[in-house]
């Protein structure tokens, strides 16, 4: 080929590639746009969801992602035996936790998925009646949660709390301090926090103040056979033994009882309180264990 031939197609070869690299960089520049500005928009709405879910102002944070939801669905169906409804119910739960937070003063306490299990099990295990106890409560969120939640399985809860309400959160063995919330445990955040589970949960809800293991405290919270105790008061071996003996004398036929933090290494005491109180003359039988809290149900 002549020389002056190969240089023109070289020239002409090189200026059809110039033209076709110009092309790819703009096309190029027009995607790396389109994706600095979706990135900036996605930042921007992960901030806002962020200032809904992350642990400022309650030391845990409500952001699953699907391995732990998926974990805590599988937990749920094993005790309720129903994949479908323990997925449904555990997504109803996790959207009244955000939702409740949201709204409400001070906090839940316990991380989501256990929070979640609770809220999400109980109904489902389909307790004999309307009543229930919660033994220690914090901010009485927990309680509004679980009426929601009761509400949507057909049932209007009949609340009884029991807590000393003493202005902090009180355990044995540990050391009082603020909460993380900024929020006093009063009586007056209870009802408020308790508004917002609809129905007579925060009219008629009964709050007894004082210890469970006080006779005083007991004798007024014993007037009735309840389908729910939640026992998530004083978590030392003694404490966690002495509500469940009075569990015994309390919960209906077929009731459900919910011993929070059963599990949970930083409370020892309440697995081994249940192990002590399961091996000797009881009504109650464990029926499985979610997140970090066991479920009985009694004879």
């Amino acid at each position: 080929m002549p020389a002056p031939l190969r240089s023109r197609l070289v020239r002409r070869a090189q200026k059809a590639l110039t033209g076709d690299v110009r092309r790819e960089l703009t096309t190029l520049r027009g995607e790396l746009t389109a994706a600095q500005s979706e990135l900036k928009a996605m930042r921007r709405s992960s901030y806002a969801l962020k200032l809904l879910v992350d642990s400022t102002g309650r030391g845990i944070h409500r952001m699953p992602d699907a391995a732990q939801m998926n974990s805590l669905v599988a937990e749920i169906a094993a005790v309720v035996e129903n994949e479908a409804l323990a997925r449904r119910n555990a997504t109803v739960a996790y959207r009244n936790v955000v939702a409740l937070e949201a709204l409400g003063v001070g906090r839940l306490a316990g991380g989501t998925s256990n929070i979640c299990g609770k809220l999400a099990t109980v109904p489902l295990l389909k307790p004999p009646n309307a009543d229930i106890l919660e033994i220690g409560t914090l901010y009485g969120m927990f309680s509004a949660a679980l009426s929601r939640m009761m509400h949507r399985s057909g049932v209007e809860a009949r609340l009884t709390i029991v807590d000393p309400l003493a202005g902090s959160q009180l355990q044995p063995g540990t050391t009082e301090r603020a909460d993380v919330t900024g929020t006093p445990v009063r009586e007056d955040v209870v009802r408020a926090n308790l508004l917002l589970g609809g129905g007579r949960t925060g009219a008629e809800a009964r709050i007894v103040q004082g210890f469970s293991g006080d006779p005083d405290v007991r004798a007024q919270a014993a007037d009735r056979e309840y389908g729910v105790i939640i026992v998530d008061g004083d978590h030392s071996f003694e404490g966690v033994l002495a509500d469940l003996e009075w569990v015994e004398e309390i919960v209906a036929p077929g009731g459900i009882v919910v011993l929070d933090d059963c599990g949970d290494p930083n409370w020892a005491g309440v697995g081994e309180a249940m192990e002590k109180h399961l091996a000797g003359d009881t009504r109650l039988k464990k029926v499985g264990q979610v997140a970090t809290s066991a479920f009985l149900r009694a004879r």
